[in-house]
C-alpha cells in the first residue's frame, strides 16, 4: 500500500512538473526572443538569451511604440471599466440572493441566457448606438458597458448563495440600518475574496480587448498597448522581430504581474463561487 502511494504522488508530481513546464515555455521563448536579432530568430529556436534587447528597444520607440502612453491609456480603462463591473455587478446579484420579489427567478434566467450569445453579434448594433450617440473616439463606450456583466452578475450570485449569511442582512435592518448601508458595510466587505476573482479576469479582459478600441478609436493618442502592438507591422524592406517580440513582452507583463500577486485570490473566489445550489 505505501509504495502504491508513493507511485501515485510521483506520479501526481511528474504530470505537475511537465504542466508547470508547458506552461512557462511560450512566456520565456517570448522573453528569449525580445532579446534576440531579426537574423537570429530567423536562424532557428533558441532558449538562450542574446544580447539585442537595447537595439530592439530604440527600433521599437523609433517606430511610434510609446509604450508608456499606452500603458496609461491601457490602466485607465481597465481599472475604471473593472471598478464599474465589480460595484453594480455586486449590487445585482446582492439584489437577487437578498431581496424577495416576483420575477427574480425569471431574471437570472434572462442573465444566464445572454451569457451564451456571443459578443460579437451585438458589435455592429452597438457601434452604431455610439456613433449616432457622437461616443466615438472617447472611452466612455469602453467603459459603460461594464454597468452591465452577466457573466460577473452570475458568478457573484453563485458566491453570495454558498457563502452570504442573510441573517446578517436581517440582523442589520431590526438595528436600523438603511439598504444601501448594509449593502456597503456588510454585503461588499464579506464579497471580497469574489470580487477579487471577478477583477482579475474583468481587468485582463479589459487591457487585452483589441476589437472594440479599433472599433472606436481614431486618435493614436488615446490607443491602448494591444492597439499600439497591431501597429508594429512590417517594414516595406525589413521586418524587426525582434522589437515586435519586445513590444508584446512588454505589453503582457503587466498581467503578469497581476496574476502573479492576486492568484491566491483567484483559487479561493473559485473555489467557493463554483458552488451550485
Amino acid at each position: 500500500m505505501k509504495n502504491r502511494k508513493f507511485s501515485k504522488k510521483v506520479i501526481k508530481y511528474f504530470v505537475s512538473i511537465i504542466l508547470f513546464i508547458l506552461s512557462v515555455i511560450p512566456f520565456w521563448i517570448l522573453a528569449v526572443n525580445a532579446t534576440r536579432s531579426t537574423e537570429q530568430i530567423q536562424q532557428g529556436f533558441s532558449m538562450i538569451p542574446s544580447h539585442f534587447m537595447s537595439f530592439n528597444y530604440e527600433v521599437l520607440t523609433g517606430r511610434g511604440f510609446g509604450f508608456y502612453r499606452g500603458f496609461a491609456n491601457s490602466l485607465f480603462i481597465s481599472t475604471s471599466f473593472t471598478l464599474v463591473v465589480l460595484y453594480f455587478s455586486a449590487m445585482t446579484a446582492y439584489a437577487l440572493v437578498v431581496y424577495e420579489f416576483k420575477g427574480k427567478k425569471v431574471i437570472f434566467s434572462i442573465i444566464a441566457f445572454v451569457l451564451m450569445v456571443p459578443a460579437q453579434l451585438s458589435l455592429i448594433g452597438f457601434y452604431k448606438m455610439m456613433l449616432n450617440a457622437g461616443l466615438t473616439d472617447s472611452y466612455i463606450p469602453l467603459i459603460l458597458p461594464g454597468l452591465a456583466s452577466p457573466a460577473t452578475v452570475f458568478f457573484m450570485r453563485q458566491y453570495l448563495l454558498s457563502s452570504f449569511p442573510v441573517t446578517l442582512v436581517q440582523a442589520a435592518r431590526i438595528d436600523g440600518a438603511s439598504e444601501l448601508s448594509i449593502f456597503h458595510k456588510i454585503g461588499l466587505p464579506l464579497m471580497k475574496p469574489g470580487l477579487a476573482t471577478m477583477g482579475i479576469f474583468t481587468f485582463v479582459g479589459s487591457w487585452n480587448n483589441l476589437i472594440v478600441p479599433l472599433m472606436l478609436i481614431s486618435t493614436e493618442d488615446k490607443y491602448t498597448l494591444p492597439m499600439l502592438v497591431q501597429l508594429l507591422k512590417a517594414d516595406i524592406y525589413r521586418t524587426e522581430y525582434g522589437s515586435i517580440y519586445l513590444g508584446v513582452a512588454m505589453t503582457i507583463l503587466p498581467l503578469v504581474l497581476v496574476y502573479a500577486a492576486f492568484s491566491k485570490f483567484i483559487i479561493a473566489g473559485v473555489a467557493l463561487g463554483g458552488v451550485k445550489e
